[in-house]
């Protein structure tokens, strides 16, 4: 059954949605992109960033898998690197082992393409991906969650990540109803920002529409700070976050009194019955970037304006230790080793010395494949 990976196509539409019917059908929740055009980012001439979509199709008309790029320029010890998140590979083998060769095919295609490869997300180590990923001695670095919980009932009644169990919930409801639990996660958070004694915030957020001189000027400003980080001019983040369509966000200059300090975006929704935020309200900080030293300051404003908008549930995802502090300095949770930042082979060389290049390494939502699950 000779197997073709091949750019996706509009003739190849129609397979594709037999393909996730077939996944569908199997007890699968994963499928792949039937347009082949993507909806994020399409290439164009002289992009910064783009997304593309390649498939495995057996015998010129079955599609048995899949898989997403996105080239993106990135600055690695002062250097400027094009570098590749891939998002994937979507196969048939989570319904039938006789395709349980493929993802290795995918990955060795994907790295023909684009040799300095990462990938950004996974769950535990058991998962296959990751398991295969280790074989082909990629490099698993493990980056940070942050979050704070800004409506304690809500949160103990509305989260499904810690209510699996009917135990669990029979618990939480305790909390909730007591009003147990909002004096602990208060006193949690509270002991947090006293304990790292942040200084005194004086910054503020102001909603901006898009990116103007003024980002560039922050990205000369402060790129030095970084050892390793995608690119975050105004080119760069305008092709991001386009100013319509996916995905959506709201972003924010953020001033010290009047001098401007740097930037963030956030996402927020009310979540549906979602596998880990069950039908909370949550809002997420999918960016940011200024120096690390005003990693505080920036988070708070950024926090401030998602306490405006009644979440129940703030957070985000980061490695820079100083942007992790910054969080903690506000009063979130910090938990390590949440997300997994996969590193091709040739990307680790890149890294050297790694153990130095990564304690500098900015790494946010936006590296992967975008806020998945947050669009406004």
């Amino acid at each position: 059954m000779p197997i073709k990976l091949v750019p996706h196509s509009s003739e190849l539409t129609d397979a594709v949605n037999a393909f996730n019917a077939r996944m569908h059908a199997g007890g699968s929740r994963w499928g792949f992109y039937a347009d082949p055009n993507p909806d994020w980012i399409p290439k164009q001439d002289g992009a910064v960033s783009w997304r593309e979509y390649h498939l495995a199709v057996e015998n010129g008309e079955h599609v048995r898998g899949g898989y997403a790029l996105k080239p993106q320029k990135w600055l690695i010890h002062g250097e400027t690197e094009w570098v590749t998140d891939w998002q994937g590979p979507f196969t048939e083998a989570l319904i039938n082992p006789a395709y349980s060769a493929l993802a290795l095919r995918i990955i060795r295609d994907m790295l023909k393409k684009h040799p300095l490869l990462f990938s950004l997300g996974h769950g535990g180590s058991d998962e296959p991906i990751v398991q295969l990923l280790e074989r082909l001695k990629w490099t698993l670095y493990g980056t940070s969650a942050c979050l704070r919980i800004l409506n304690p009932y809500r949160f103990l009644r509305l989260n499904a990540y810690l209510r699996k169990s009917r135990r669990n919930a029979r618990i939480l409801d305790l909390l909730a109803f007591t009003g147990t639990g909002k004096v602990g996660i208060a006193a949690i958070q509270t002991a947090l920002r006293l304990w790292h004694r942040p200084r005194r915030n004086r910054a503020r957020a102001e909603v901006v529409e898009t990116f103007e001189d003024w980002a560039d000027d922050l990205w000369e400003q402060n790129k030095g700070y970084y050892s390793c980080l995608a690119v975050r001019d105004k080119q760069m983040m305008n092709t991001l976050l386009p100013s319509t369509g996916w995905p959506g966000g709201t972003r924010l200059k953020i001033y010290r009194e009047e001098d401007l300090i740097g930037w963030s975006v956030v996402h927020t929704k009310d979540m549906d019955s979602d596998p880990r935020f069950g039908n909370l309200r949550v809002g997420l900080h999918s960016d940011c970037f200024g120096s690390p030293q005003d990693a505080s300051e920036i988070v708070s404003a950024t926090h401030d304006f998602l306490a405006a908008r009644n979440v129940d549930l703030a957070f985000s995802n980061q490695s820079h230790p100083e942007w992790i502090k910054g969080f903690r300095n506000n009063g979130y949770l910090t938990l390590a080793n949440r997300r997994v930042f996969a590193i091709s082979p040739l990307f680790t060389e890149k890294l050297e010395p790694f153990s130095k290049t990564v304690a500098g390494l900015h790494l946010t939502n936006m590296d992967g494949h975008g806020p998945h699950g947050f669009e406004d």
